[in-house]
């Protein structure tokens, strides 16, 4: 597929994004700030997945509306593993106890896994990206 200019710098500047978040959450876990630490792992997840939707010219002002259009498009054709899926929901719930839900804790080991996916997921995002990028 080829992509037009604006289309490309939309997708590099959100997987830079993507990637930035990531950098926080690390660092944001050193600092044994675990809460705040997902909640960034989500985004990194979040902004990554909007970045590949845009390869399809797909977007949504809602979070459910973009991992509902990342499951129809990418998760149901078998693209991306359906891993892809359960990160991203996973991400999200972690992300809304720890922003919202009082006297929720995160532990260390469940902030470092949620780095683990993150990076995972954007790795995969990108592969996807670059195999839909080419002519």
């Amino acid at each position: 597929m080829i992509l037009d200019e604006s289309t490309k710098a939309l997708i590099s500047y959100r997987l830079e994004s993507a990637r930035e978040k990531l950098s926080a959450a690390e660092d944001l876990c050193e600092k044994r700030h675990y809460k705040d630490s997902v909640s960034r792992s989500y985004y990194a997840i979040f902004t990554a997945a909007r970045a590949l939707l845009a390869v399809e010219c797909l977007d949504s002002s809602k979070h459910s509306g973009v991992i509902a259009l990342f499951n129809q498009h990418f998760v149901k054709s078998g693209e991306v593993r359906k891993d892809a899926s359960k990160w991203l929901e996973r991400a999200k719930l972690y992300r809304e106890q720890a922003d919202y839900g009082d006297f929720y804790i995160v532990s260390v080991k469940e902030a470092e896994a949620q780095i683990q996916s993150a990076r995972e997921f954007i790795e995969e995002k990108e592969t996807a990206i670059e195999k839909r990028s080419r002519p």
